[in-house]
């Protein structure tokens, strides 16, 4: 292993170049894939012209297709405000991603815009599964837009990551051609899955809690079920606060988190907490920035009690790990904390390297941190 990706490094170098593929040959044909509601989903050919009704959805695209701004006819406007720092990085590799036509905000109830995704004539529009139901606000759109003759496929990473984001995968690369390419990400990612589950099978759960958003703001917002517990379970832990919250998230009092007294204590930052004082991870996010606002949030009174703080156990992941296949790094850099003896051999900072090979954009920053150069 080499230097640069130890298991104890901490802000991840410059990576490898991303992995640019040579052209595949031109897959004819009809193709055919079922979805993350089991759908199935056919289209004439592989899809060219693909809509992002949410356009974070990006993220996943982009380790499967070496070009995924080439296949965009449209996309929703939540990726560029949510995740600048990703965006900033495929506009520098990708220019034409400034021209892509804005379908509406994904991720704002009822801010996609059926109108504009039918004007665009795309051969396929990617929906996450919160956005296939009438819960968005836009009333069922897979019926709608099918009604209007387009194609939807149903992929999700977010909601139910650990069931859905294979079968995701599958369907878009099946639907847009790249088979090849998405199996050996699946072959990647399931591998490092496995290998997770083998080393904590029989381990002791400590308890956690995660505190999302840290800082900046009244504490403490934290998931309940789904979505990042999900990770916190496939890392060998017990959420605390699953007990505590109904739904997929919700708010947990200082007090709280102090009678709950947790074994361990991760929190979940990015640059959407800059002006806020919040803790600050992500993409291009140096070590000295991420450690100045890490120290901040621990020393934040209430938080400074608690005992996996003063006993080395406090420890912080970047926010958006939350909705990329790309969480199969942030779950093994998490069991590394939650088990060091039965997980120490574990080096997420490699896992993350191999998974740059894969992605259309570099993946350097400073993307976790804990106690030392954790």
């Amino acid at each position: 292993m080499s230097p640069g990706f130890s298991r104890r490094s901490f802000v991840l170098g410059a990576m490898t170049a991303p992995l640019v593929a040579r052209p595949a040959k031109a897959q004819v044909g009809a193709v055919s894939a079922t979805d993350a509601l089991g759908r199935t989903v056919t289209l004439p050919a592989p899809a060219r012209r693909i809509v992002l009704a949410q356009g974070r959805q990006l993220n996943s695209l982009g380790f499967i297709h070496p070009d995924p701004v080439s296949i965009l006819a449209g996309w929703g406007s939540d990726f560029a405000r949510q995740i600048p720092d990703a965006y900033m990085r495929y506009k520098a590799r990708f220019p034409a991603i400034a021209d892509v036509p804005v379908v509406g905000d994904g991720a704002t109830p009822g801010g996609f815009s059926l109108e504009r995704t039918v004007a665009l004539a795309p051969d396929l529009v990617l929906a996450p599964r919160g956005g296939a139901n009438a819960g968005a606000g836009h009333g069922d759109l897979v019926a709608r837009l099918e009604a209007a003759g387009v194609p939807v496929a149903v992929v999700d990473f977010f909601n139910q990551p650990l069931t859905d984001t294979v079968p995701s995968l599958r369907a878009i690369g099946r639907l847009t051609g790249q088979d090849e390419r998405t199996e050996r990400f699946v072959s990647f990612y399931e591998g490092r899955l496995r290998r997770v589950a083998g080393k904590i099978a029989r381990a002791r759960r400590p308890r956690v809690f995660m505190h999302v958003h840290a800082g900046g703001t009244e504490c403490c917002s934290s998931p309940g079920r789904g979505t990042l517990n999900d990770f916190i379970q496939a890392a060998g832990g017990d959420n605390v606060a699953s007990a505590l919250l109904p739904g997929a998230s919700g708010q947990i009092s200082l007090e709280q988190l102090l009678v709950a007294n947790p074994d361990c204590y991760v929190a979940t930052g990015g640059r959407h907490l800059e002006k806020s004082g919040g803790l600050v991870l992500g993409l291009g996010v140096s070590r000295a920035v991420a450690e100045e606002s890490f120290a901040r949030l621990l020393a934040t009174p209430g938080i400074a009690a608690l005992g996996a703080v003063s006993g080395q156990r406090a420890f912080g992941l970047w926010h958006l790990f939350n909705d990329t296949p790309l969480h199969v790094a942030a779950i093994e850099r998490l069991a590394g904390w939650l088990h060091p003896e039965s997980c120490a051999d574990l080096d997420p900072a490699a896992t993350l390297a191999e998974a740059a090979t894969f992605s259309a954009i570099p993946l350097d920053g400073a993307l976790w941190i804990g106690p030392g150069r954790s």
